[in-house]
Protein backbone atom coordinates (compact mmCIF):
# COMPACT_ATOMS: atom_id res chain seq x y z
CA UNK A 1 0.00 0.00 0.00
CA UNK A 2 2.79 2.21 0.85
CA UNK A 3 3.94 2.12 -2.63
CA UNK A 4 0.74 3.55 -4.17
CA UNK A 5 1.27 6.86 -2.33
CA UNK A 6 4.47 7.19 -4.61
CA UNK A 7 3.00 6.24 -7.53
CA UNK A 8 1.49 10.31 -8.24
CA UNK A 9 5.12 11.50 -7.94
CA UNK A 10 6.48 9.12 -10.10
CA UNK A 11 4.52 10.19 -12.47
CA UNK A 12 4.99 13.93 -11.88
CA UNK A 13 8.99 13.22 -12.10
CA UNK A 14 8.07 11.24 -15.39
CA UNK A 15 6.35 13.31 -17.17
CA UNK A 16 8.45 16.94 -16.00
CA UNK A 17 11.47 14.80 -17.14
CA UNK A 18 9.94 14.27 -21.06
CA UNK A 19 8.89 18.05 -21.54
CA UNK A 20 11.60 19.19 -19.48
CA UNK A 21 13.92 16.66 -22.30
CA UNK A 22 12.42 19.30 -24.95
CA UNK A 23 13.77 22.49 -23.41
CA UNK A 24 17.53 21.66 -24.34
CA UNK A 25 16.61 20.00 -28.03
CA UNK A 26 19.35 21.67 -30.55
CA UNK A 27 16.75 23.61 -32.61
CA UNK A 28 13.51 23.59 -30.70
CA UNK A 29 11.87 25.76 -34.36
CA UNK A 30 13.02 23.20 -36.74
CA UNK A 31 10.84 21.30 -38.38
CA UNK A 32 11.51 17.45 -38.13
CA UNK A 33 11.77 15.45 -42.33
CA UNK A 34 12.08 11.95 -42.91
CA UNK A 35 13.79 12.63 -45.86
CA UNK A 36 17.25 13.37 -44.47
CA UNK A 37 19.60 10.92 -45.49
CA UNK A 38 17.47 9.57 -48.06
CA UNK A 39 17.43 9.91 -51.56
CA UNK A 40 15.21 12.87 -52.97
CA UNK A 41 12.07 12.22 -53.59
CA UNK A 42 10.83 12.50 -57.91
CA UNK A 43 10.25 15.42 -59.02
CA UNK A 44 9.28 13.23 -62.62
CA UNK A 45 5.40 14.57 -61.85
CA UNK A 46 7.13 18.56 -62.07
CA UNK A 47 5.77 20.25 -65.34
CA UNK A 48 7.61 22.81 -67.21
CA UNK A 49 6.97 26.67 -66.67
CA UNK A 50 6.96 28.63 -69.95
CA UNK A 51 10.14 29.65 -70.67
CA UNK A 52 12.40 28.17 -68.05
CA UNK A 53 14.99 25.03 -67.81
CA UNK A 54 13.28 22.09 -66.28
CA UNK A 55 14.05 20.38 -62.93
CA UNK A 56 14.70 17.14 -63.52
CA UNK A 57 15.49 13.68 -61.50
CA UNK A 58 18.40 13.55 -63.11
CA UNK A 59 19.59 17.29 -62.26
CA UNK A 60 19.39 15.96 -58.34
CA UNK A 61 21.92 13.28 -58.52
CA UNK A 62 24.63 14.96 -61.16
CA UNK A 63 27.55 15.44 -58.83
CA UNK A 64 26.82 18.97 -57.39
CA UNK A 65 25.76 20.04 -54.45
CA UNK A 66 22.17 22.48 -54.76
CA UNK A 67 19.49 24.22 -53.56
CA UNK A 68 15.89 22.79 -53.97
CA UNK A 69 13.03 25.64 -53.07
CA UNK A 70 9.52 25.66 -52.91
CA UNK A 71 8.31 28.99 -53.46
CA UNK A 72 4.95 30.53 -55.16
CA UNK A 73 4.13 34.02 -56.01
CA UNK A 74 1.32 34.39 -53.32
CA UNK A 75 3.69 33.84 -51.23
CA UNK A 76 5.08 36.74 -49.08
CA UNK A 77 7.91 35.21 -46.79
CA UNK A 78 9.15 33.89 -50.90
CA UNK A 79 9.30 37.38 -51.60
CA UNK A 80 10.94 38.60 -48.57
CA UNK A 81 13.65 35.38 -48.68
CA UNK A 82 14.04 35.75 -52.26
CA UNK A 83 17.34 38.27 -52.40
CA UNK A 84 18.92 35.91 -49.92
CA UNK A 85 18.04 33.33 -52.87
CA UNK A 86 19.71 35.39 -55.20
CA UNK A 87 22.96 35.87 -53.44
CA UNK A 88 23.26 31.73 -52.84
CA UNK A 89 22.90 31.60 -56.73
CA UNK A 90 26.40 32.41 -56.86
CA UNK A 91 27.93 30.19 -54.69
CA UNK A 92 25.28 26.95 -55.66
CA UNK A 93 23.18 26.46 -58.25
CA UNK A 94 19.63 27.00 -57.03
CA UNK A 95 16.79 25.15 -58.29
CA UNK A 96 12.84 26.27 -57.97
CA UNK A 97 9.61 23.87 -57.48
CA UNK A 98 7.04 26.57 -58.03
CA UNK A 99 3.95 25.32 -55.68
CA UNK A 100 0.38 25.47 -56.62
CA UNK A 101 0.88 28.72 -58.73
CA UNK A 102 -0.46 30.06 -62.06
CA UNK A 103 2.08 30.10 -64.46
CA UNK A 104 2.02 33.66 -65.08
CA UNK A 105 1.80 35.06 -62.08
CA UNK A 106 5.31 32.66 -61.74
CA UNK A 107 6.61 34.40 -64.43
CA UNK A 108 5.64 37.67 -63.61
CA UNK A 109 7.45 37.16 -59.91
CA UNK A 110 10.82 36.07 -61.80
CA UNK A 111 10.52 38.93 -64.11
CA UNK A 112 9.84 41.33 -61.85
CA UNK A 113 12.38 39.95 -58.89
CA UNK A 114 14.83 38.56 -61.00
CA UNK A 115 15.27 34.50 -61.49
CA UNK A 116 17.94 32.61 -59.31
CA UNK A 117 16.68 29.38 -60.55
CA UNK A 118 19.00 26.89 -62.79
CA UNK A 119 15.91 25.14 -63.38
CA UNK A 120 11.96 25.51 -62.30
CA UNK A 121 9.49 23.08 -62.14
CA UNK A 122 5.77 23.20 -61.51
CA UNK A 123 3.94 21.25 -58.85
CA UNK A 124 0.14 22.65 -59.34
CA UNK A 125 -0.98 19.64 -57.75
CA UNK A 126 0.86 19.58 -55.11
CA UNK A 127 1.90 15.61 -55.61
CA UNK A 128 5.52 16.87 -55.10
CA UNK A 129 5.15 18.77 -52.20
CA UNK A 130 3.62 15.71 -50.37
CA UNK A 131 6.07 13.32 -51.50
CA UNK A 132 8.75 15.87 -50.01
CA UNK A 133 6.70 16.15 -46.68
CA UNK A 134 5.92 19.54 -47.34
CA UNK A 135 4.78 22.13 -44.65
CA UNK A 136 3.96 25.13 -46.62
CA UNK A 137 6.03 27.79 -49.06
CA UNK A 138 9.05 28.40 -48.88
CA UNK A 139 11.22 25.45 -48.07
CA UNK A 140 14.69 24.92 -48.88
CA UNK A 141 16.31 21.49 -48.88
CA UNK A 142 19.82 21.06 -49.40
CA UNK A 143 20.60 17.74 -51.61
CA UNK A 144 24.35 16.63 -52.06
CA UNK A 145 25.31 15.33 -55.68
CA UNK A 146 24.55 11.92 -54.98
CA UNK A 147 20.92 13.01 -54.67
CA UNK A 148 20.56 12.70 -50.99
CA UNK A 149 18.56 15.48 -48.68
CA UNK A 150 21.33 16.69 -46.42
CA UNK A 151 19.01 19.79 -44.97
CA UNK A 152 15.52 21.01 -45.18
CA UNK A 153 14.68 24.95 -43.75
CA UNK A 154 11.10 25.09 -43.49
CA UNK A 155 10.07 29.00 -43.82
CA UNK A 156 11.74 31.95 -44.81
CA UNK A 157 15.36 32.25 -45.46
CA UNK A 158 17.06 35.20 -43.72
CA UNK A 159 20.96 36.41 -43.98
CA UNK A 160 21.40 34.88 -40.11
CA UNK A 161 20.03 31.65 -41.94
CA UNK A 162 22.32 31.70 -44.02
CA UNK A 163 25.15 32.02 -42.78
CA UNK A 164 24.16 29.88 -39.29
CA UNK A 165 21.89 26.98 -41.40
CA UNK A 166 22.20 27.34 -45.27
CA UNK A 167 26.11 27.50 -46.26
CA UNK A 168 27.40 25.10 -43.06
CA UNK A 169 24.86 22.40 -44.52
CA UNK A 170 26.22 22.78 -47.91
CA UNK A 171 29.94 23.00 -47.04
CA UNK A 172 28.72 19.21 -45.31
CA UNK A 173 27.17 18.17 -48.46
CA UNK A 174 30.58 18.77 -50.56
Amino acid sequence: MRWLALLPLAIFAGLAGFFLSGLFRENPDALPSALIGTPAPSVAALTELPGRASLTDAVLADGEVKLVNFWASWCVPCRAEHPQLEALAAEVPVYGVNYKDAPADAVAFLEELGDPFAAIGVDATARTGIEWGLYGVPETFVVDGDGVVRLRFAGPITESVVEDTIRPAVEAAR
